[in-house]
């Protein structure tokens, strides 16, 4: 951060305005403007993934349909020993 400051101060200094100075230092070069754009992308796409993936599982029935429920009761342990 204070690295950025220091940059603008010379900037002015220079007669650039803030707006040259952050131009120049993020997004003066296209491929660097690309190369984030792509991994901005891939990045919300991987999380998009897992959000759905995350909806999906907890949206999903217990018991699929045309199956019954477990019948299993308590009773029926003790009457084996």
């Amino acid at each position: 951060m204070k690295d950025l400051i220091q940059l603008l101060k010379i900037g002015k200094e220079l007669g650039l305005s803030k707006k040259e100075v952050s131009k120049v230092l993020f997004f003066d070069n296209n491929k660097n403007r690309v190369i984030f754009l792509i991994f901005l992308i891939i990045i919300f796409s991987i999380a998009g993934y897992f959000i759905i993936l995350i909806i999906k599982s907890t949206v999903n029935n217990t018991y699929p349909s045309g199956t019954r429920y477990s019948t299993v009761k308590i009773k029926d342990f003790d009457k084996k020993k």
